[in-house]
């Protein structure tokens, strides 16, 4: 069986995914004053990323998402980093479970 050059090309790109996101800094969340900053931000899909989470309120917060399968208490002052990903294209939500009211995100994994 012959593999024709556009399949080799896509598996050859699928394996440099990894790679391509081992070396990337996280992406810097702040929680402060009970809202998410930035409140938007995006991330190659089909690649694993970490997000670095700083809560410069003076309560506890816990950084979660569903969609993410993400979930992270964050002591007032403190600093986590969890890893998400790979994400299809599309647009998904991160939210403080303590302050879901007003502490919301959304990351945009794009193509």
């Amino acid at each position: 069986m012959r593999c024709s050059k556009t399949l080799c090309g896509v598996c050859l790109a699928l394996l440099a995914l990894p790679a391509l996101a081992h070396g990337e800094a996280p992406i810097q969340l702040t929680l402060k004053d009970h809202r998410i900053v930035p409140d938007h931000f995006s991330v190659p899909a089909g690649v694993r990323f970490h997000l670095q989470v700083t809560n410069q309120d003076d309560t506890v917060d816990e950084f979660e998402s569903y969609d993410l399968k993400v979930e992270k208490i964050v002591v007032a002052g403190g600093t986590v980093t969890v890893a998400a990903g790979p994400l299809h294209p599309g647009t998904y939500k991160v939210f403080d479970d303590y302050h879901p009211d007003t502490a919301t995100a959304f990351v945009t994994a794009v193509p």
